[in-house]
């Protein structure tokens, strides 16, 4: 890390299923709500799945005219819902070079809402009927490019688009370009609105979503009771930014990004290899970049999915990457027992998470954990919070794909 610009946060934003503002969230997340319910955007009748974690509280038209809307994705709305935040936050604004000011920002699907309601249209009113705003509100890189044009941040505008992998490595890409002098800082995050009837009935045919009727008893991880995520919405938003950048303003820091891993199973289209070879790298890259010594405290926030396999090798990953003794001492937890998954979101809600961890000594719980699954033997935090002080924090996000990232944060010394 020596050789390499220090990376701070220094802003942070979200639209989320347990709240549209930081402490609504934040508070929510500590105190264990579940922020899943039925799905009330269509007709759920003839699906196998009908509960999902939609948006609370957010109103487009707090952040931008009501013409944007109708030229907008939701996911891009609630791209700019969240960076907004962060940018004032921040302070950030009128205090950088718009040249050294990037967005590297994050989505899984894109604009899956526009694209659904556009080919409606084509098939039943025919090919003029489709809009001209069609394509720039369908793809996956506009929330980057519309956060750009907002803010006249002149540097890289840069998507990522790796599944459940999007926001981690929109945070880790961005944390290398302002590391080796790229850019000063950036906005950084990820956006998601795919709970759309084809984008549900995707997922329930691949048998990734879970069937409960229950709120309760739908998104477990690690529970021996789980059978699929529960498909969440929204968007999370950081400011990264120069450690010097930042300390030469007075800004308020939240923490310093101090690792990142990156890998590919290089296996199947959606499995994870069972050996959890790919992930336990990623972990051990974050580790060893941050500077971890055996006998610090960790926390991580999980992938932690609440499917089979998923919560299975990431608790084998956690293993290989800390090694036993150490991986049973870490204090772990998956928000998305509350959020649901948030999808190429997730990863930039759970990283604000690991900076709240920080900042507040608070481990948010994962909730309905009532029958652990014994091969997820490790200290999941089940149910209520608790207080304890860590040195460092990972964040995990496993992708369709293959895609595994790892987030490791530290307080800023």
């Amino acid at each position: 890390m020596n050789e390499y610009r220090r990376v701070v946060v220094t802003g942070l934003g979200v639209v989320s299923p347990v709240g549209s503002d930081m402490e609504t969230c934040w508070n929510n997340l500590a105190s264990g709500y579940n922020g899943i319910g039925p799905i009330t955007y269509f007709d759920t009748e003839n699906y196998k799945a009908k509960l999902g974690a939609q948006v609370k509280g957010f109103d487009a038209e707090q952040y931008m005219e009501h013409v944007e809307t109708l030229r907008n994705d939701l996911y891009t709305q609630y791209a700019i819902g969240a960076a907004q935040q962060a940018m004032d936050n921040s302070g950030i604004l009128g205090k950088i070079e718009p040249e050294r000011f990037s967005v590297y920002f994050g989505s899984g699907i894109g604009g899956l809402g526009t694209t659904s309601a556009e080919v409606e249209k084509l098939n039943t009113r025919g090919p003029r009927r489709v809009s001209s705003l069609f394509v720039p509100m369908m793809i996956p890189n506009m929330a980057a490019g519309t956060l750009a044009i907002r803010f006249g941040c002149k540097g890289a505008a840069m998507p990522s688009v790796t599944a459940c992998a999007s926001g981690s490595n929109a945070i880790g890409e961005a944390v290398r370009a302002i590391r080796h002098g790229y850019t000063d800082a950036a906005i950084s995050g990820g956006a998601e609105a795919s709970i759309v009837p084809v984008g549900v009935a995707g997922f329930i045919n691949m048998q990734a979503l879970s069937t409960s009727d229950d709120p309760n008893a739908a998104s477990l991880p690690f529970d021996a009771r789980r059978g699929g995520f529960v498909i969440g919405e929204g968007a999370a938003a950081l400011i990264l930014e120069e450690y010097e950048h930042a300390k030469a303003r007075g800004a308020k820091i939240y923490g310093e990004i101090c690792g990142y891993g990156v890998t590919c199973d290089a296996y199947h289209i959606t499995s994870p290899d069972p050996e959890a070879e790919g992930g336990a790298r990623a972990m051990a890259d974050a580790l060893r970049e941050a500077g971890y010594k055996p006998g610090e405290s960790v926390y991580i926030n999980a992938h932690g999915t609440g499917t089979k396999m998923n919560d299975k090798g990431e608790t084998a990953a956690i293993k290989k990457a800390l090694g036993e003794e150490e991986a049973r001492k870490a204090v772990i937890s998956s928000t998305k027992s509350m959020t649901g998954h948030m999808l190429g979101a997730a990863g930039a809600i759970e990283a604000i998470a690991c900076l709240k961890v920080l900042e507040t000594g608070i481990i948010p719980p994962t909730i309905n954990l009532n029958e652990p699954d014994p091969d997820c033997d490790l200290n999941y935090t089940p149910n209520k919070a608790v207080k304890t002080d860590v040195d460092l924090c990972l964040s995990n996000s496993l992708g369709f794909g293959g895609h595994n990232a790892c987030l490791a944060f530290r307080r800023v010394k």
